[in-house]
């Protein structure tokens, strides 16, 4: 999945497929997340969010979307 670089401390970049609504996540720690289910509004959120750390914390992983390590 191609991702896009972001401007933050705790994320390096993110990714999103719309066919399957999946979120990817790569943090600066070198580790990354695949998020399931994530509608494409929480991905523009994320993406136009003044702070994309803070925004995942409470969109994505408060809400309660499945997710796997995949590296």
């Amino acid at each position: 999945m191609d991702r896009t670089s972001v401007s933050s401390s705790n994320l390096a970049s993110v990714g999103y497929e719309p066919t399957t609504q999946t979120l990817e996540i790569e943090f600066l720690n070198g580790s990354i997340y695949q998020y399931s289910g994530v509608p494409p509004s929480i991905y523009s959120g994320l993406m136009s969010a003044s702070s994309h750390g803070s925004y995942l914390d409470q969109y994505v992983k408060k809400a309660g979307y499945s997710y796997r390590k995949v590296g």
